[in-house]
């Protein structure tokens, strides 16, 4: 069974989700707990880093270079949920998660939906 995953939750993922997510026994943190509630992308990619945390957004910033640019990051994972209902984000990442390893996140950006998932090399 794969490491679990030490995740930092991007501000408008709700609090649903983070427990859910710690259900299934994943170290969860959202940066609204740390008062990241209005920060820009920037800043909590960079606290993510810091954290040594993946950050999972819903943010389609992450993935445009000229707006955001990656390098070196534990990973980001971008849910794509229609609509972007708790429980839509829950059905895609949960199972999603279980699949990979922390290792396999490193420096990669994945998109991923409820049918398909693209990784990209970012450093």
């Amino acid at each position: 069974m794969p490491e679990k995953l030490k995740l930092y939750l991007d501000q408008m993922i709700q609090a649903k989700v983070a427990r859910a997510l710690q259900f299934e026994r994943y170290d969860v943190l959202r940066a609204s707990d740390i008062g990241q509630n209005r920060f820009e992308d920037h800043k909590i990619l960079e606290t993510s880093i810091s954290l040594n945390r993946i950050l999972v957004t819903l943010d389609d910033h992450f993935g445009d270079w000229t707006i955001l640019p990656l390098h070196k990051h534990p990973g980001v994972i971008r849910v794509k949920a229609n609509p972007t209902t708790s429980d839509n984000i829950i059905r895609i990442l949960i199972p999603f998660i279980r699949l990979h390893s922390r290792k396999q996140f490193n420096n990669n950006l994945v998109i991923v939906s409820l049918k398909n998932s693209k990784w990209i090399r970012t450093a």
